[in-house]
């Protein structure tokens, strides 16, 4: 299964979300990629630092943009169990060539104006490369989401309203665990002393997207 986590707003934790996935799928026995389509090559960067960390990784990681994006990953697809595309918060080729390659699309979310105003401009796109991928599902979420709850219910609300973009009800919240595991070039499910919540959180969506997607492809 091929999932690419993208939207057109920067800094709405997609690297967080696509390289911890790729830790907790590896994790399951699979047999994974990880690619790195941002610009700005974060999850390259995370994915050095366990190299230089020497941190047993049990899936390959590489950089793939532009049209080659779907071109490459049409003949390398069969090779692996799972593909996870971390793709930059723009509209850009390499976000197209991944949409209309993928069978999900997770759009992250924080819950402020800014982000939350660009939801016309990404049904647009989805509903322009709808029919280059017909059978794409795509997924919105609330990532970094606030602790009192008041903004991340009003954006849930926001976003159930978008007949054209699943809402998934479980977040992610804004944690500093997030932020530790990835500067060691770790997911916060490999941290020695870990974050429960932040675990749980990260589970949550695994299972969503592994669990509950994977068994009605």
């Amino acid at each position: 299964m091929i999932v690419v986590v993208g939207g057109i707003k920067g800094g709405t934790g997609k690297t967080t979300i696509a390289t911890n996935l790729a830790v907790m799928r590896s994790a399951s026995g699979k047999k994974v990629l990880l690619v790195d389509a941002d610009e700005q090559k974060s999850t390259s960067i995370w994915a050095n630092q366990r190299d230089v960390l020497d941190i047993k990784t049990n899936w390959s990681t590489i950089c793939l943009g532009g049209k080659a994006l779907r071109s490459q990953l049409e003949r390398m697809k069969m090779d692996y169990d799972d593909v996870i595309i971390d793709v930059g918060g723009r509209e850009t080729t390499s976000l197209r060539a991944a949409i209309s390659i993928a069978d999900i699309c997770l759009i992250p979310f924080k819950p402020r104006s800014l982000d939350i105003w660009t939801l016309g401009d990404v049904k647009a796109l989805i509903a322009e490369m709808k029919p280059a991928n017909p059978n794409i599902r795509v997924f919105a979420m609330i990532n970094q989401a606030d602790a009192k709850g008041s903004d991340n219910e009003g954006t849930l609300s926001i976003l159930q309203e978008c007949e054209e973009i699943k809402c998934i009800e479980s977040t992610i919240g804004s944690r500093k665990a997030f932020a530790n595991a990835a500067s060691d070039g770790l997911g916060v499910s490999e941290m020695k002393i870990a974050d429960k919540k932040a675990v749980q959180e990260m589970q949550d969506l695994y299972e969503f997207i592994y669990g509950k997607c994977i068994s009605t492809i």
